[in-house]
Formats: C-alpha cells, structure tokens, sequence
C-alpha cells in the first residue's frame, strides 16, 4: 500500500482532484489517503499556510503527493500560493519538474496535419533555481526613479544535475508507438536557452550540456535551440522533438505553449521529483497544470482529466504501471467519443466526466 497526501488546494483543484481519486480506486489502486487543508480557506481562518513541521512530515511520512491548485482571489497577493507550491519545490529539492506532452487524438491539437504519433516529448525543468529564487529588490520604490531588479540564479549543482536527469529520462523512458507493443526508444535530449543575451547563466548551461552530453557518445542525440526559435518550432512542426531540458522560466513557458498543442492545459500532467536521493526517499508531488481558474470554479465545467492523467502519472512512478494504463486508456477512448467537458468538444461537466472514466477504468 501507498501513502498518499492529498492536497486539493483552491478553485477547481477542489473538483477534479476527488474526480482524480474516484479513478484511481476505480482502477483498483492500493492507496492510503490522508487528506491536508492547505489552502486559502486554511489561510484566511488562521493565517497559517504551511505548519511548523509541514514539508518535514510529507517527506517523512508519504510516497507521494497529490496536489490541485493554488490560488485564490480573497488573498491578493497569493503568499499560500507561493509558501505552500513553491515550498514544497524548494524545501523538499523537488528540483525536476517533468511534463509529458501527449497527444490523445488528433482533433485536440489546434495543428494540421499532426497526429498522436507526431506528438510524444517531454519537458524538464529544472524547479528551484532561477528567477523563481525571489531574490533582487527594488530601489525607490513609487517614484519615477523606480529600479526593479530580479536576479537570475544559476549554480553548477543545479545546472548539473537537471540536465543528467534529461540523459537519464531519455535512456530510460520510450515513446509510445502503435507497431511497437514495447514503444520506441527515445532518441534526443535538447537543451533551451538564451545564451546569446543571457550570456553568464548561457555560458554555464552550454559547457555543462557539453560535458554531460559527452557521456552519452553513442547513445544519445543532442541539439541546442534558443527558446524563441523553439517556441517557433513547437507551433511550425513539433515532429521530432523528444526530451527538451531548460531552465525554471523558460520551462514555464514553453511548457504552458506544449500544454495547447494537447488540449489545452485542462489536458495536461505534471509531476515534480527529486532523482539521486536515495538517502531522502523518492518522493514526488504530482499536479496538474491548469491553476485554480477562480471564474469557473464551482461551475462543474473544469476539465478533469489533467487531474486523472496526472493521477496516472503518480501510479506509474509509485510502480503501478497497470492501473496508470488502464487510466489512460480510459481517458483516450472518453476523448474519441467526446465524453468531456465543453473546453475538449464535450458537453458533460466535471463529476460526470469524471465518472464516466471511473465507469469505464472499472470494467477494464
């Protein structure tokens, strides 16, 4: 048995993550589930965001966490947002930020011509450092002499070890492939910056890419591209693309543009890990992608299937590979017959879709 912490968060996190758990007991998953009141409601009531021994005992005591949402606009400035979310990036290393990008059937994607097999990458991001640090200030603060500075932090360690994780995922992970039962290798990792105007930070991410590239002689393609051009790429012709790493910002971006070539990020799965420490546990926070939408909360008309499949993503790094294929096939036959909310070409609202899925999980 796993043990879960659920964290359902605010806005639709509260809808499509209880959509996410009837699944996986549909699926016949052995979990234990203990359930967390992190969020805006906790915040407003005690203004605690995260208790003394919060991150301490997620790590202790779970293998995995579930997370919703964060966000909500009866606290303007979202600090449970950023203390809870970005806490337990930071605080518990969950340095590598992993997002699949999917395609379930061509008539998701805004692209012509392109087909599930066209795409099938991933992106990781690394998820601790860079201008998400916080660090900088600002001088002068209201007048017009204002200076704003954010500071872009890049350290060896963290450049390192990202980018070895991207060579690691490539050589252990493959893609899906209806000839082959067993999926085709992946083949490529590329890295994205902008070392042409972000010089320093540039300069370090080149030479270590270089080096831990040259580790991988035989097996593993490598290619550079500067985020604007790939972005250019991504909606031009995503074909070819296979494992992308980049940094915390660009990560961010890049991965929101991918999440509208899938379905939109209603669509779209996240998982944040810590790889390498072994000493700490593997533990993972799993999210889907889409925030907490406050104008459509409480509306049922969220899209739970980042949820489901973000669900299925968690079993499948807990050792659950069945029950997380079962999940997503369930999924892709509820696209094909439209089975889904509104945002995908459906007309069923958050708890129906959800249920359809568990139906259909249950029977297979």
């Amino acid at each position: 048995m796993k043990r879960i912490a659920v964290i359902a968060g605010d806005g639709i996190g509260k809808e499509v993550i209880p959509q996410a758990l009837m699944v996986m007991q549909a699926a016949g998953a052995d979990l234990a589930l203990t359930h967390f009141d992190w969020g805006a409601d906790r915040y407003l009531a005690d203004k605690i965001t995260v208790p003394p021994d919060g991150f301490a005992a997620l790590a202790r005591d779970f293998d995995a966490i579930l997370v919703g949402a964060f966000g909500d606009p009866r606290v303007p400035s979202n600090i449970h947002a950023k203390e809870i979310l970005l806490g337990m990036r930071c605080k518990m290393d969950l340095y590598a930020n992993v997002r699949p990008v999917r395609l379930l059937d061509a008539s998701l994607c805004p692209l012509k011509g392109v087909e599930p097999k066209d795409l099938d990458f991933v992106v990781i991001r690394e998820n601790t450092e860079g201008v998400y640090g916080d660090l900088g200030g600002v001088f002068k603060r209201g007048t017009p002499d204002e200076v704003a500075i954010q500071e872009d932090v890049n350290t060896r360690k963290g450049v390192e070890r990202i980018i070895r994780y991207a060579f690691e995922y490539c050589a252990s992970h493959r893609k899906l492939d209806d000839s082959n039962v067993n999926g085709s290798p992946r083949q490529r990792v590329l890295m994205c910056d902008k070392s042409n105007a972000m010089t320093h930070a540039g300069s370090l991410w080149q030479r270590v890419f270089k080096e831990v590239a040259a580790e991988y002689p035989h097996q593993i393609e490598t290619q550079h591209m500067y985020v604007d051009a790939l972005c250019t790429q991504m909606v031009r012709d995503p074909r070819g693309l296979d494992v992308i790493v980049t940094n915390n910002m660009f990560g961010d971006i890049i991965t929101d543009l991918a999440a509208g070539l899938q379905g939109g990020l209603g669509m779209a799965a996240s998982g944040n890990l810590r790889p390498g420490h072994a000493s700490l546990g593997q533990i993972g926070m799993f999210e889907p992608v889409h925030g907490s939408a406050p104008p459509i909360a409480g509306k049922n008309i969220a899209n739970p299937f980042g949820a489901i499949l973000t669900a299925a993503m968690m079993l499948a790094h807990l050792g659950m590979s069945g029950e997380a294929q079962k999940i997503e096939a369930a999924v892709l036959e509820a696209v094909r017959q439209k089975k889904t909310t509104q945002d995908i070409g459906g007309t069923l609202g958050t708890r129906e879709a959800g249920e359809w899925v568990a139906e259909r999980v249950s029977h297979r």
